[in-house]
């Protein structure tokens, strides 16, 4: 459950600062090294959320980390090894089968991507850019957005891989097919009981995976002109989930935090699976090589951080 952070430019032999070591040390809920497979970091992290998402709690899944370090490889993952995406939505449709007898279920799912502050959507792209809107009971919507509705995983890998097609990706020095936008997944799933004396009960579980483009610094990834500007909305918006975190993680302090929820369309997007009523994974990935020492520093601390959010249901 630990990582030690080395200082790569740490010199053994420097008395002056034989004491100042940046050496950290950072303890997790779970810690995956290179030899881990998909099936491990699927059963350890979000396996357990399924069962919430039936009973009608929301589920949220992030992966996070810098530029290249495998967020897309863990969430899509590849045909023969897949990612999380499907190995959710294989279990969520099993067990939602076990249960058919005593109720009637709908999954539709929306897929779309955050570029740019602009919400595209990634299985009907002509759509044009999208907008948010909140609805009578707080709730956002997103206006003309494609839900497709299914009953099996299979076709949710093809829509998936379809739209994962449809992404914007731009090579950038530090990765050929960097992920310039933050993909958002959503599965609704609705059930109803079958039983009439029960009343009209109905559970409501929502389902988001979000693959977050790499938070990057722009002397490592080389960007210039409009590589570098998509490199500001990028990381604007994951400072802004940042600073909602902070402000969620500091609730039971001492002074009230405001959550500025507004920040960025992300946040305002996963407003109700940051606080509230859901459960959050955050798979947080860092890259072993030396010389992206400081990008692993910047992300472990930022999921760090993300692990002392506690939420009131």
């Amino acid at each position: 459950q630990k990582v030690v952070l080395m200082d790569p430019s740490e010199d053994p032999d420097d008395v002056l600062r034989a004491n100042r070591s940046r050496e950290k040390t950072f303890v997790f809920d779970m810690v995956f090294d290179h030899r881990a497979t998909q099936e491990e970091v699927y059963v350890s992290t979000t396996k357990s959320l399924i069962g919430g998402v039936i009973s009608g709690y929301n589920a949220t899944i992030f992966a996070y980390g810098p530029t290249g370090t495998g967020k897309t490889y863990t969430m899509l993952g590849t045909d023969r090894e897949p990612g999380i995406y499907i190995r959710t939505l294989d279990d969520l449709f099993k067990a939602l089968e076990a249960n058919a007898e005593e109720m009637d279920y709908t999954v539709s799912m929306s897929y779309l991507e955050i570029y740019n502050e602009v919400i595209r959507d990634l299985l009907n792209p002509s759509s044009g850019f999208l907008d948010l809107r909140e609805d009578s009971r707080g709730s956002i919507q997103i206006a003309g957005i494609t839900e497709a509705s299914t009953t099996n995983a299979q076709e949710i890998m093809q829509l998936l891989t379809k739209g994962n097609k449809q992404r914007t990706q731009e090579p950038t020095a530090a990765n050929k097919t960097s992920s310039r936008s933050h993909a958002v997944l959503q599965v609704t799933v609705t059930q109803k009981s079958r039983r009439k004396e029960i009343g009209r009960e109905m559970r409501i579980g929502k389902l988001f995976m979000v693959d977050l483009a790499g938070s990057e610094r722009a002397a490592q990834t080389q960007n210039r002109g409009k590589r570098m500007k998509e490199g500001a909305h990028i990381n604007r918006s994951l400072l802004a989930l940042g600073n909602c975190i902070n402000a969620l993680s500091e609730k039971g302090g001492s002074r009230a935090q405001f959550v500025n929820f507004r920040d960025s369309k992300l946040t305002r997007l996963l407003k109700d699976s940051l606080g509230g009523n859901s459960r959050t994974v955050m798979i947080a990935h860092i890259s072993p090589a030396s010389t992206s020492f400081e990008e692993s520093r910047m992300t472990l601390i930022y999921a760090y951080r993300a692990k002392n959010i506690k939420t009131r249901v």
